[in-house]
């Protein structure tokens, strides 16, 4: 049984801890807003893109005149897989469930027998698929320097996918990364980059008249396309990231106080009993006298 001393000095030791957690969530409460406003005001202009991008692509089709990111290198062998995940922890299960997902689809391409490579953004994801997936590993993109995420951040990713795509390196390039929906829900997300998969919107492009040629401009944007979905999901994860953060210090809060609430109940327990036992002591030896 732990002395009184022992007793107060692990009180002390949780009570600091909490003042910790409870730092902790208000500062992530504070970059949540403003992540979560730069993820909302990425959606828009990522959603038009996609949907110019679809037109464009449902008219020029995947014959041999359409760009190499639509309709791909004719081969489907090697898959490059970019798994997104924060620098830091402390932020519940947030990496562990995009880790998970990458994980699953790696074997499902393992058992087809397919090639898996992987490009890992953020050290945490690196840290967790080392073991089991190091030999598969082609590259780290390191953001622990980055206070906040830039456009130049994801055409840096976007370059450095699409030239293991045109180097024949990658015939497929899909990333991974949590989708943003509150503080207490994350979705765990899985999106082909390369080629481009567009989902079938019903809309026709018939009324436009395009110049230069629809397979012209479709070449343009397609690089930018990729790079604008990369940094969408760099948002994405960057708002979802200080979420779970926050919702994980909440738990831990709370946890902290109902630990320092059953130590003190322990503590004055443990305290009445030492008093109670010198006043028998006491007591005995006064009537021994």
């Amino acid at each position: 049984m732990p002395s009184l001393k022992d007793l107060k000095n692990r009180i002390g030791s949780v009570k600091n801890t909490r003042k910790i957690t409870k730092a902790m969530q208000m500062v992530a409460a504070a970059k949540l807003r403003r992540a979560q406003e730069a993820a909302e005001a990425a959606r828009p202009f990522a959603e038009r893109m996609t949907a110019v991008m679809s037109a464009l692509a449902a008219g020029v089709g995947t014959g041999d005149g359409a760009p190499k990111l639509l309709a791909g290198n004719g081969r489907d062998q090697i898959h490059l897989l970019v798994v997104m995940t924060s620098e830091r922890g402390l932020c519940g299960g947030f990496n562990s469930s995009i880790v998970k997902l990458a994980r699953l689809r790696a074997n499902e391409l393992v058992a087809a027998g397919k090639t898996v490579k992987i490009l890992t953004v953020g050290k945490k994801g690196r840290e967790q698929l080392k073991r089991d997936w190091g030999n598969a590993f082609v590259g780290h993109i390191d953001l622990s320097e980055v206070k906040r995420v830039g456009y130049a951040n994801a055409q840096t990713i976007a370059r450095e996918v699409m030239a293991a795509f045109e180097a024949g390196e990658a015939d497929v390039v899909t990333i991974f990364y949590n989708r943003f929906q509150s503080v207490i829900s994350q979705i765990p997300t899985e999106q082909q980059v390369i080629p481009a998969k567009f989902e079938a919107t019903g809309a026709t492009n018939a009324q436009y008249d395009y110049e230069p040629s629809e397979e012209a401009i479709l070449a343009d944007l397609l690089p930018r396309g990729v790079a604008t979905q990369i940094f969408t999901a760099l948002l994405e994860n960057g708002a979802s990231e200080q979420g779970a953060r926050m919702s994980a210090m909440d738990n831990a809060t709370r946890n902290a106080g109902d630990m320092i609430n059953r130590l003190t109940i322990q503590y004055n327990r443990s305290r009445q009993a030492a008093i109670t036992k010198e006043l028998i002591e006491i007591i005995s030896g006064a009537e021994a006298l």
